[in-house]
C-alpha cells in the first residue's frame, strides 16, 4: 500500500503544479495517471504543440512546459503510479481515503485531488466510411505526436478549432503541402490564429477549403486520397494526400469518477470556488475536470485553482494548526 498526504488523480500540468503548491506547505503527494507518462494531454496528444498563454512565456512547447513543471516539483520528491486508472474510491473517515487502481495498486491518502483534465477521452471522428482501414500508422492520425513525421508530406487537416488552426500554422513550415478543410466560413479558434491561417492561404502557402466536408477516404495498404464536398455548390473533388488529420476535439468521459458520489454537471465535477472543494469533504477538483460559473478551461486558471486548493487541504489535514504564509521570492524552495 502506498501512503501519502495527498493523492492527485491526473498527472497533467495542473496536477503537477499542485505538487509544487502543496509541497510549499510540506505535504507529500502521490500522482496517479492512466497515461504511461506524466504530462497528461500535453505529453500524450500534442507534445510539440506551441502554447501561448502561460505567463512569462511568449511561446512554450507543450512538452517543454511539462519538463519545466517536473523540474519545479523535483525538490518535493513526489511519487507516481502511471499507466493505471483509479477504479474504486472509499472514504473510511476524516483524512482517510483508500483508492484502488485497475492493476490492484492501493493508495491511502488524507486528501484526494482530482486533476483528471477531460477524464477518459477519445477523439471525435468524422462520419466517413472506412476510416479504421487507415488508422494506426496508415495515413489517418487524430493527434500530432511527432510533427517531424509530416515533414515534406502532403497533409489534409480537418477542423475549425484551436488545434486545427495551430497545427496548420505550425505544419505549414515543414510539410510539403497543407490543406485545411472546415465545414463553415468562420472558425472557433483564437482570432490571432485565424488571422495567421488566412494570411497563409492568401499567400498561397496553404490550401484553404471552407464550407467543405470530408466525404470519403481511399487507398489500398495506405491512405492515398480524400474526397471532399462543397456544402454550398455540392461539387465533389478528390485530393491526393499522405496524411489526413481530423481534429474535431475529444469526447470526454468521466469513467469510474461518475460513481463516487460527487455532484456532477454533465461531464464535470461541481466545486466551491472558495477552495475548489467538492461536496465530499477532503476531495477537491481542479483544472478542466471541474465546473463552476464563468469557468475558463485554461492551464493558468488551473494553476490558480491548485494554489487555493492547497491551502484548504492543509487546513483540512491539520485542523486548528496555524501556519504562516511564505513566499518563494523570500525563501528558496529548498527552505520549505
Amino acid at each position: 500500500m502506498i501512503t501519502t498526504d495527498i493523492a492527485i488523480i491526473g498527472a497533467g500540468p495542473v496536477g503537477l503544479f499542485a505538487v509544487f503548491e502543496t509541497g510549499l506547505l510540506k505535504m507529500r503527494c502521490h500522482l496517479i495517471d492512466y497515461l504511461p507518462q506524466a504530462g497528461g494531454q500535453l505529453s500524450e496528444i500534442y507534445p510539440k504543440k506551441p502554447i501561448y498563454d502561460i505567463p512569462g512565456y511568449a511561446e512554450v512547447g507543450a512538452q517543454e512546459l511539462v519538463d519545466n513543471l517536473m523540474k519545479q516539483i523535483a525538490p518535493f520528491k513526489p511519487t507516481f503510479t502511471l499507466g493505471e486508472r483509479i477504479e474504486t474510491f472509499e472514504k473510511r473517515g476524516e483524512c482517510d481515503f483508500v483508492l484502488t487502481t485497475n492493476m490492484g495498486t492501493i493508495i491511502n491518502a488524507k486528501v484526494v485531488v482530482i486533476a483528471a483534465g477531460l477524464g477518459c477521452f477519445e477523439p471525435r471522428k468524422p462520419d466517413v466510411a472506412d476510416l479504421t482501414r487507415f488508422e494506426n500508422g496508415k495515413g489517418i492520425a487524430y493527434m500530432v505526436l511527432n510533427p517531424d513525421a509530416f515533414a515534406n508530406k502532403n497533409i489534409i487537416i480537418a477542423g475549425g478549432g484551436d488545434s486545427a488552426l495551430d497545427w496548420t500554422n505550425y505544419l505549414a513550415n515543414i510539410a510539403k503541402r497543407v490543406t485545411l478543410i472546415h465545414r463553415s466560413e468562420s472558425f472557433r479558434g483564437a482570432p490571432d490564429s485565424v488571422a495567421k491561417v488566412m494570411a497563409l492561404a492568401h499567400s498561397g502557402k496553404i490550401n484553404l477549403l471552407l464550407n467543405t466536408n470530408l466525404s470519403k477516404v481511399t487507398g489500398e495498404e495506405r491512405l492515398k486520397s480524400v474526397g471532399v464536398v462543397n456544402l454550398k455548390t455540392k461539387e465533389e473533388n478528390v485530393i491526393e494526400t499522405d496524411y489526413l488529420i481530423p481534429l474535431f476535439g475529444l469526447s470526454p468521459k468521466l469513467g469510474p469518477i461518475e460513481h463516487w458520489g460527487l455532484n456532477l454537471d454533465k461531464n464535470a465535477i461541481e466545486v466551491n470556488t472558495d477552495d475548489y472543494s467538492t461536496n465530499v469533504p477532503g476531495v477537491y477538483a481542479i483544472g478542466d475536470i471541474n465546473s463552476y460559473k464563468n469557468k475558463l478551461k485554461l492551464i493558468l486558471c488551473g494553476f490558480h485553482e491548485a494554489a487555493l486548493m492547497s491551502h484548504s487541504a492543509y487546513k483540512y489535514i491539520n485542523p486548528g494548526i496555524k501556519y504562516t504564509m511564505k513566499y518563494t521570492t523570500v525563501n528558496g524552495v529548498n527552505e520549505f
